[in-house]
């Protein structure tokens, strides 16, 4: 059963603006799918066979455009790997992918389904569009033909793309992108030669897209902002949450804000694997999110966003990231740092030892400040202050600067950095910030139970700091400045470049 969450004093507007020509706002969905996996094989299986299972997900996915057009949708995004799944080798992977042509053949594969040749996939995708009016996000895998004469041409004669599609209200494939930055596990894809930034015009905007681990890199993903201005990105990913930062609702909400675009990103569903975590997420807000570690049910989300978000007075002012923290003396404290692991990055922390207070942890050329208050320093909990300046190097190489306060799993200080789900202290004040050396920093605050705080209760102000506004006792997980230090990385995340053996 697909259920839907969508905001009801949007639906009567949603009917309204499709008569309109430029719309000031649309109407976005997201649909956090259960994907019908195939059984682990060592040999390729049939293309009939590879047909059945993606159009048992496809007959899922169906269900979810079906409902979100009938709720005013104009574009819905659906997961990365949402169609065949994830467990497959170079060979395995085969009979699941299709010849993606160039968007600029000018193809609605649903009224021309043979113009180039077999792509069963593509020409239900597009009729999925055309029928229901409404734009269709979806990612697959390419199959790309070469020879002896491409000198980087793998040996079985073909290059393998994870690939996202774009298909109009008309069914007009409009945008083909091929994902640039492979995480780790994926050896069925091939590395594309060079990065491509694959925008498109819609009557409500102007829309990029890139897929999962993009969203880390400068190239595609913030040439597509910065370069290209983008006003709305859509985002397939199949994200696993790594605790305590690298949650996807934090994240992905944190990466809007900052960089002052819509995105709309849908995840996979399968809590074996802790991917979870979809939404539409505004640079001023959250729109709606979905999290949910207990049920194996997938999630139709909906909200209206502004079409065109800088062009709006309540587009975020531009945030000076070390302007305060670089205009203070480091707090001074015990002096008794200790370090601690978080996604093997070695943090410097130092715990927090009363109720109230203010504390500096330095690593490198990156000093973090708090400012604190709690209802109480309860004897059962621990947070710690701590502090990463460096490069990430394992599943993709990054450079990292990060501030963060954290409750630790245990009152064990070598747990500090651990997964932890719950929290009762309650702090009533805070002000995170830090001497970072990138102006793209993303802020995150995590409140017990995984939840996203609120607006309401904190701002992020344009001298750098994340600080508390409400007065509202908040049960903190994780507080984060999370900053990318682009100049610093290596030429690309991933495994590559070149092919994949």
């Amino acid at each position: 059963m697909i259920t839907s969450y969508f905001p009801k004093y949007v639906a009567p507007f949603a009917f309204f603006v499709l008569s309109v020509g430029a719309l000031d706002t649309f109407i976005a969905a997201v649909y956090e799918h259960a994907v019908i996996l195939p059984n682990r094989t060592e040999t390729p299986v049939s293309e009939e066979a590879a047909l059945l299972l993606m159009s048992k997900n496809i007959d899922v996915l169906e269900k979810a455009v079906k409902l979100a057009a009938t709720q005013g949708a104009h574009i819905i995004v659906t997961p990365e790997d949402g169609i065949y799944g994830w467990v497959f080798t170079r060979e395995t992977i085969y009979p699941y992918l299709e010849d993606i042509p160039h968007p600029e053949v000018n193809w609605i594969p649903c009224t021309d389904p043979q113009r180039f040749g077999y792509a069963p996939v593509q020409v239900r995708l597009s009729c999925l569009a055309k029928d229901n009016s409404i734009y269709v996000v979806a990612n697959i895998g390419d199959k790309k033909p070469c020879n002896d004469s491409d000198p980087e041409c793998p040996p079985d004669g073909r290059y393998q793309y994870n690939t996202d599609v774009v298909f109009d209200s008309q069914g007009k494939l409009v945008a083909r992108y091929h994902k640039y930055n492979l995480f780790a596990p994926e050896v069925q894809f091939d590395f594309p030669k060079d990065s491509e930034v694959v925008t498109f015009d819609t009557p409500f905007g102007k829309f990029g897209i890139f897929t999962c681990f993009d969203i880390f890199s400068h190239d595609p993903a913030v040439v597509m902002v910065n370069k290209f201005q983008v006003d709305s990105v859509l985002y397939p990913t199949a994200w696993y949450n790594t605790l305590p930062l690298l949650s996807a609702v934090p994240f992905h909400s944190a990466w809007a804000r900052a960089m002052g675009v819509n995105l709309l990103s849908a995840n996979t569903h399968n809590t074996s694997m802790h991917m979870t975590g979809s939404g539409i997420y505004a640079p001023e807000a959250v729109k709606v999110y979905h999290y949910d570690m207990e049920t194996e049910s997938g999630q139709l989300m909906l909200s209206e966003l502004k079409s065109r978000p800088r062009s709006d007075p309540t587009f975020p002012a531009p945030v000076d990231w070390s302007a305060y923290a670089k205009g203070i003396k480091p707090f001074l404290s015990e002096k008794l740092d200790f370090p601690g692991m978080i996604y093997f990055d070695e943090f410097t922390f130092t715990e927090l030892k009363r109720n109230a207070g203010s504390y500096t942890v330095c690593q490198k050329d990156l000093c973090c400040h708090l400012t604190y208050k709690m209802s109480e320093k309860r004897t059962d909990e621990v947070y710690a202050l701590g502090a990463f300046d460096g490069l990430h190097t394992v599943e993709g190489q990054y450079y990292l600067q990060i501030c963060t306060l954290l409750k630790c799993q245990t009152t064990d200080l070598r747990t500090c950095g651990e997964p932890v789900g719950s929290a009762f202290t309650k702090f009533e004040e805070f002000a995170l910030s830090g001497t970072f050396g990138t102006s793209y920093v993303f802020p995150q605050l995590i409140l017990s139970g995984s939840q996203l705080a609120s607006e309401s209760h904190y701002e992020v102000s344009r001298d750098g700091r994340l600080q508390s506004r409400s007065g509202a006792p908040l049960p903190i997980l994780v507080m984060a400045l999370y900053g990318r230090v682009f100049e610093k990385d290596p030429p690309r995340l991933g495994q590559g470049p070149g092919k994949l053996q």
